[in-house]
């Protein structure tokens, strides 16, 4: 995957049963000091295999810099940064070599690729590449914050159960970041046990089920951005988009303006202590691909898990004939809860590139 914004460049690099997979970058600023104890804290809420929700695949996740941090500090080279792969069963992945499963990118792959991509445990396009994109995000992360920017995610709902969204209007870094230090990323305690629950019914059943997360971004000055393609949602889009597994996304008040009429949706414009402001927030931050200095809101739809237990009818690619596939491997039985801390380094990557832009 290689991405090329205004001003950084980076490519993810390996596949989920290579021996490593890594990120490359260019155009993080020389000189920012980046903690590394915070940086691993960060990677530590994406890392598998801590709990029932996530695969019981488990990585330390443990980035070597091999260019571009030294001694903590951004060097202004190229960024290198390394992650081993320690637990690979890539015989868990055999049958699917000649089946592809459904809801996978194994026969879109095949069609492009042939064999010449390794797809053990869903090779490049594995939700295991987003390891290394949240190296690159995190140190945004603290770069941002640096300046008085400040990204959280928490999940809005898992299946049919609605947890609770950010305040669109005000909305502190505490209660931003809040879901972000809970083992199960979800505000109120009693949907987070819910949410739980619904997952571990599909687990039960060697199935699994999709949900929504909603990313906040307080801090960020108004006026940065553009019209048409460059505008803010195209950006953070672009990234977010990268993410497996993403099938939607929805700024402010999203796909409900469909129904709304224009006084209902138009947010009224006021002055708070000098600043203009909007009155509410259906706009989510942006207006006219331009930050307005509202905080930024946006929604991601996560798709289930493609890989299930349960049978499913696929096919013989090299037969041409119908055949009934049967996953092995170790797998999420729901990818919302550790696709938090990813949403979060998307938008860091994103909002650093057109900041820096300007």
């Amino acid at each position: 995957m290689k991405y090329f914004g205004n001003t950084i460049e980076y490519e993810i690099f390996g596949g989920s049963h290579e021996s490593e997979i890594g990120v490359i970058a260019k155009g993080l600023p020389a000189g920012e000091k980046i903690d590394p104890e915070k940086l691993q804290s960060f990677l530590k809420r994406r890392a598998p295999g801590q709990n029932s929700w996530s695969t019981p695949r488990k990585e330390a996740d443990i980035p070597i810099f091999e260019s571009g941090l030294k001694d903590g500090v951004l060097t202004g080279e190229t960024l290198r940064a390394v992650i081993k792969n320690t637990n690979i069963k890539s015989s868990d992945y055999k049958n699917i070599l000649d089946v592809p499963r459904p809801g996978h990118a194994d026969f879109t792959a095949y069609v492009k690729y042939g064999d010449s991509v390794n797809m053990a445990g869903g090779g490049p396009f594995s939700g295991r590449m987003t390891a290394p994109l949240c190296v690159l995000g995190g140190i945004c992360l603290q770069i941002l914050e640096k300046r008085g920017i400040y990204i959280g995610a928490h999940i809005t709902r898992i299946g049919s159960v609605e947890g609770e969204r950010f305040d669109p209007v005000n909305l502190s870094a505490e209660k931003l970041l809040a879901a972000g230090k809970e083992e199960f990323p979800a505000e109120n305690p009693a949907a987070r046990e819910k949410m739980q629950t619904e997952i571990e019914k599909y687990r039960q059943m060697s199935d699994s089920i999709g949900g929504i997360a909603e990313c906040g971004i307080i801090g960020f000055p108004a006026g940065i951005g553009g019209p048409m393609n460059e505008g803010l949602e195209s950006a953070i889009s672009q990234i977010v988009f990268a993410i497996p597994a993403v099938k939607g996304i929805e700024f402010g008040a999203g796909f409900d303006v469909s129904c709304m009429a224009g006084s209902v949706n138009n947010d009224p414009f006021i002055i708070e202590n000098g600043v203009i402001k909007t009155e509410t927030n259906n706009h989510g931050g942006i207006l006219g691909g331009i930050s307005s200095g509202m905080p930024i809101i946006f929604r991601a739809a996560f798709k289930p898990t493609p890989s299930i237990g349960l049978p499913q009818k696929s096919v013989s690619l090299s037969r041409k004939e119908p055949e009934t596939l049967v996953i092995k491997g170790r797998h999420d039985p729901c990818i919302v809860p550790r696709a938090i801390p990813i949403l979060e380094a998307a938008a860091a990557i994103a909002l650093l590139d057109v900041l820096q832009a300007q």
